[in-house]
């Protein structure tokens, strides 16, 4: 008997294809996940390199010598903090608020995934998230906050991925160091200076409560936006704090009704900004943007604080003193004295006009290493952040003469030699006759080299500096250190030629240092986050561009000038010390100088117009250059040792008379003590006053006949 075939039906025959198709489907979709998820946790996230190597932007600092800061530069307002440091409730408050699984999971909670999937899919809408903190850190980190299942895949594979590379201990101290906390604040410790004036390990238990408040919105949650909300999230995580055991029920009932107190640090500009602000563009040139602004760089400078102060203060006096003169004296209608300035709020673009402000500069050197030790480029870095002080050039006047000098001292010339302050007419190829007088109108005759630039007669420069040729004087201005372009003509030795301050300062401290130059260096060492020197100028260069017998000559020039010639101000205000140095004032009195120096320091500084504008008549470098260069000078040799210029050997004192140039004999009346380098000094007697024997100091009382004059030299062209 046949047993019949029985065939299965359509209909379950369809049902088993079905799911054999879904089954194989699954396989397939699983596959091709797993597969994507194996390329992206391979070749799409941090290597493990670069999770070793998480570099967070961190500020950089400029210190003085002492130490102590002056400014910071950074993109992000970052200074880590180690975990040691991170205060206890402030660890625990973040596991409570953020993450209560933290110590437990291994990166993702598959938990809590689940728990709020399910609530987001009955609510449809997302109501709340699952991100672990490190999964927060991994975005903060590696990746960026835009809403996609890819980036949440990417998010919980680099979690994964940072939780096998760090401990749990790095991990917060990772994401308390990177998160931002709101106000420019990157980081735990920005945030507590920032909102608290604090350290972290400061931080009481309330204001940890107020800075984990902000996670979860630091602009709808802070305390400067909005102090209600802000309380309302410090008291959210006080009681997550008070679920975990952190506090008792009593203690979260307490701290919940204190008070929210902020205390933001005052906003400061740094100090010596102009001084820092070149310190900021060296690096910026060297190193590039992104080094100076997140290497998290230790720059070590020259700059003293205090030496600053005091030069800071001393150009306000003058030139607030200045403007104050120039506004009483014009008014608003002249057009001299005046200045267009775009009106930012008046919303039809009128100009403002305002009176020209006076401005100032200074730099202050130490003369043993060539540290700038004080920088002033301008009355304020608010007004203007142009450096005078580093980067204008500018008409020395007569502060140039002393190259002139040098040359002639260093090729035979003599103090006791006597030069021709009388009329001179020079023909200019291509121009009118040059007449060239002195600031007075006025002309002495025949007086000595000394008495030459004691007093500041522009004839004599003029007389020298053609008889040595123009090349000359400008070959010793650049082996002393002056760098900017200088043209061999005849008003070179009235400076119409600009210079910067810094190089003038600089060149001067070659007199105080026997021959020697030294570059000035405003920065010792700059060092990376890992203790790495990048940059070090710890060595002091040295180079002999002048014998010490020249500078020595120079230095007993100079020392007229201060005692009893154009700079003698500077005794007037009480200044004792040992000194030397030369006034400036460029043509219609628009520039104004004092280089000046002692064995320890050289200083100079510069009051005008940032334009060729005349400050007013008489105004000049003895008036208005000398006191500020006074008084910064005895605020720095305040804790200073009183010293004498060192005189070095070849050098003869002779008492000489003036008019001969010989030795003086006990019938010469105008007689000077004079210094000579050995093997230039006189041997005959005075041939106008023959006498009996030399002459006495003691026997006979020395008589000046050359008219004391203190005024600046006025130049014409």
């Amino acid at each position: 008997m046949t047993v019949p075939f029985n065939k299965p039906r359509p209909k379950k025959r369809r049902l088993r294809n079905s799911i054999i198709i879904l089954v194989v489907l699954c396989l397939i979709f699983a596959f091709i996940v797993s597969y994507k998820t194996y390329r992206v946790y391979q070749s799409e996230l941090p290597s493990f390199e670069q999770l070793h190597n998480i570099e967070p932007s961190l500020k950089t600092k400029i210190y003085d010598r002492n130490g102590v800061l002056l400014k910071e530069f950074y993109s992000e307002n970052r200074v880590l903090t180690p975990y040691r440091d991170i205060p206890v409730p402030l660890r625990e408050m973040l596991v409570a608020s953020e993450d209560r699984a933290f110590y437990d999971h291994w990166g993702i909670d598959l938990r809590r995934i689940f728990i709020v999937a399910t609530n987001n899919l009955l609510k449809w809408k997302i109501t709340a998230g699952a991100s672990t903190i490190t999964q927060q850190l991994s975005r903060m980190l590696f990746l960026t906050r835009t809403r996609t299942l890819e980036r949440k895949l990417k998010e919980a594979l680099t979690a994964i991925k940072l939780e096998r590379t760090y401990s749990k201990q790095e991990i917060l101290q990772m994401y308390l160091n990177q998160y931002y906390f709101g106000r420019g604040a990157y980081g735990i410790a920005a945030a507590a200076r920032t909102y608290f004036s604090k350290s972290v390990p400061e931080l009481n238990t309330e204001e940890c409560a107020v800075l984990i408040g902000l996670l979860k919105g630091p602009n709808i949650n802070s305390p400067f936006n909005n102090l209600d909300k802000s309380l309302q999230a410090r008291n959210r995580v006080l009681y997550s704090y008070y679920q975990v055991g952190g506090v008792t029920r009593e203690e979260y009932d307490s701290l919940k009704n204190v008070p929210l107190v902020v205390t933001p640090p005052e906003e400061k500009m740094g100090t010596a900004p102009y001084f820092t602000e070149t310190i900021r563009q060296h690096i910026y040139e060297k190193f590039g943007e992104s080094i100076l602004y997140s290497g998290g760089l230790q720059v070590f400078t020259s700059l003293d604080v205090d030496l600053q102060r005091a030069a800071e203060q001393a150009v306000a006096r003058k030139v607030d003193s200045l403007r104050a003169r120039i506004e009483r004296t014009y008014g608003l209608d002249n057009k001299v004295y005046t200045q267009f300035m775009p009106d930012t709020v008046d919303q039809y673009g009128d100009s403002i006009v305002m009176i020209r402000p006076v401005q100032g500069a200074f730099v202050a050197i130490d003369n043993s290493n060539g540290d700038i030790l004080a920088m002033v480029g301008g009355r304020s870095f608010e007004e203007s952040k142009f450096n005078r002080a580093y980067q204008a050039l500018l008409q020395p006047g007569s502060a140039f003469k002393p190259f002139v000098y040098t040359a002639c001292i260093d090729n035979g010339y003599k103090t006791t030699d006597i030069i021709d302050d009388n009329p001179i007419v020079l023909d200019i190829p291509g121009a009118k006759q040059w007449r060239p007088h002195n600031f007075d109108s006025k002309f002495m005759g025949p007086i000595t080299l000394r008495d030459g630039i004691r007093l500041s007669r522009n004839l004599v420069a003029i007389r020298l500096l053609l008889s040595i040729n123009p090349e000359q004087a400008i070959f010793y201005a650049r082996r002393m250190g002056i760098t900017t372009p200088l043209s061999p003509v005849a008003s070179l030795a009235l400076g119409t030629e600009p210079v910067r301050l810094t190089e003038l300062v600089s060149a001067f401290s070659v007199f105080p240092n026997q021959g020697i130059h030294i570059p000035y260096r405003f920065i010792y060492r700059i060092v990376d986050r890992y203790g790495r020197v990048l940059e070090e100028n710890m060595a002091v260069r040295k180079e002999e561009v002048l014998s010490a017998q020249t500078a020595h000559i120079m230095v007993s020039l100079m020392r007229s000038v201060v005692d009893d010639g154009t700079g003698r101000r500077a005794r007037w205000m009480g200044f004792t010390r040992p000194a030397g140095g030369k006034t400036g004032t460029s043509n219609n009195f628009c520039d104004n100088w004092f280089i000046g120096y002692t064995p320890q320091i050289t200083a100079g500084g510069w009051v005008g117009f940032d334009e060729k504008v005349s400050l007013g008549r008489n105004q000049d470098g003895a008036k208005n250059g000398v006191p500020i260069w006074t008084e910064f000078m005895i605020a720095a040799h305040d804790s200073l040792a009183a010293v004498d210029f060192e005189e070095p050997e070849g050098i003869i004192h002779e008492d000489v008379c003036l008019e001969s140039g010989e030795i003086a004999t006990d019938r010469c009346i105008n007689v000077r003590n004079e210094v000579f380098i050995e093997g230039t000094e006189p041997t005959a007697t005075c041939h106008i006053h023959p006498g009996a024997g030399r002459y006495n100091p003691a026997a006979a009382k020395q008589d000046d006949l050359i008219p004391e004059d203190t005024t600046e030299e006025r130049v014409h062209f």
